[in-house]
């Protein structure tokens, strides 16, 4: 089913005017076809989105609810093509970036180096706290890390959605279960992270949940010591679902007391507005679904 540019355009057109007409003179293009973008909409979708009243089009509530939705599309599309014409002036200059894991912030780099590949960036990758604390002191631009505080010196915007889960080798027993409990766990050899490091707060919590207790095998201060411990067989640890895009030599396994996703963010000091980091913020947009760039390519 396509909901094309092109359709969402003309029904958010005719919701604003009132008649096809003056959708059709907004849009500069024919009556008859801002009509019939409407008509193969409702028909594919089997959906009524305008009662007729004469000349004047009523908008049913199903399309008062579609345009408060394709409207803020319609905002991103038009911020993006802007900018989008702008990009041969981007030929230089630098952008600073914290992550405090290696994805989903390097995806969104990607996203944004294949669009402005000229740009130089420079990476802070860190624990929870120390890019909290690149953000603050102005080391970085803007970061991507999960739990950013709602607090007015920030803008926050969520990028992905993932939970905590264990990791093990590929050869340990667990690798053979879909999911283990909290209680499961603690029979096992553990390696932590250190406290400044926002998996292991979720791990902490997910332990006072069920009233237990765990001494570490191991306490690592990256996520990178984590894996490696893992990787060379020395515990069962901890990481981000989508939090690194590695896969050999482990084994993820969901914890049942860890079963609701929280917001991974990227952010920014909310006086941050360098077209820089705007820009970045777009490739998240433009990135968040194969959706989006299609709809910039439509007719």
């Amino acid at each position: 089913m396509a909901l094309t540019s092109s359709r969402v355009r003309a029904v958010n057109a005719v919701f604003e005017t009132g008649s096809f007409a003056a959708a059709a003179r907004r849009l500069g293009v024919s009556q008859p076809a801002v009509a019939q973008l409407v008509r193969d909409l409702e028909a594919e979708f089997a959906v009524a989105l305008f009662d007729r009243h004469g000349q004047t089009l009523i908008a049913t509530p199903l399309c008062r609810r579609l345009y408060a939705a394709t409207s803020r599309m319609q905002a991103i599309e038009a911020d993006a093509l802007a900018i989008l014409q702008q990009r041969d002036e981007l030929t230089g200059g630098e952008l600073r970036i914290g992550l405090g894991n290696a994805m989903p912030g390097m995806a969104l780099i990607a996203a944004f180096r294949n669009l402005y590949p000229k740009i130089q960036i420079n990476i802070e990758i860190g624990s929870w706290s120390a890019i909290m604390a690149a953000v603050v002191d102005q080391r970085v631009d803007v970061a991507v890390l999960p739990e950013v505080p709602q607090d007015n010196r920030f803008r926050r915007e969520p990028c992905v959605q993932q939970r905590v889960v264990a990791i093990c080798h590929p050869v340990h027993e667990l690798s053979r279960e879909s999911r283990v409990s909290i209680a499961g766990l603690v029979q096992y050899p553990l390696v932590f992270r250190t406290r400044d490091s926002a998996t292991q707060r979720a791990v902490d919590r997910a332990l006072r949940a069920v009233n237990l207790r765990a001494t570490p095998a191991i306490i690592v201060n990256t996520r990178e010591g984590m894996l490696e411990a893992v990787a060379n067989r020395l515990g069962v640890g901890f990481v981000w679902e989508h939090g690194s895009s590695r896969i050999d030599r482990i084994a993820k396994v969901a914890i049942a007391e860890i079963e609701t996703e929280s917001p991974e963010y990227i952010f920014s000091l909310a006086g941050k507005r360098g077209k820089l980091v705007e820009l970045f913020y777009l490739a998240r947009s433009l990135s968040r679904s194969a959706e989006g760039a299609a709809m910039l390519a439509a007719p």
